[in-house]
């Protein structure tokens, strides 16, 4: 990416209960950031639209074996205003948002919380893929 823009390319990840998937997401982007070293560059928002009181068990478990400890995040609602001030959204597969110019996405992926870790682990991964795509899309763009 390049170092000639000055406002941060902002990304949200959201889904329902911001208890899983987009958590998922939001980790494993902000740990994407810091691999290609994108700190001001890159913004990470994630929210959901009836957030839940905790990070699902499961998905602290599985992301715990890949080295990322999202044990003391909290879901959060997001909102319309934050949302409208990204320039990609990804959905989880639960949203049919219309942002105007805003890069909407939907990933289309099956909740973690009612999930045994294996099938956790495979939504882990898939959501992983998604997002490293993501930021050799971005890399390209910004090129």
């Amino acid at each position: 990416m390049s170092e000639t823009n000055t406002e941060p390319i902002r990304i949200a990840f959201v889904c329902v209960r911001n208890a899983g998937r987009s958590q998922m997401a939001a980790a494993f982007a902000a740990r994407e950031r810091d691999r290609r070293r994108l700190d001001g560059e890159v913004e990470i928002l994630s929210g959901g639209t009836h957030p839940a009181d905790a990070v699902h068990a499961v998905v602290v478990d599985a992301m715990a074996e890949v080295g990322i400890d999202v044990s003391d995040r909290t879901p959060r609602e997001i909102t319309d205003a934050e949302l409208g001030a990204c320039d990609h959204v990804a959905t989880m597969g639960c949203s049919t948002l219309d942002l105007g110019e805003v890069d909407v996405r939907d990933w289309a992926l099956d909740d973690p919380g009612e999930e045994d870790i294996e099938r956790v682990r495979e939504i882990r991964d898939e959501v992983e893929r998604r997002v490293v795509a993501l930021f050799d899309e971005l890399d390209a763009e910004r090129a």
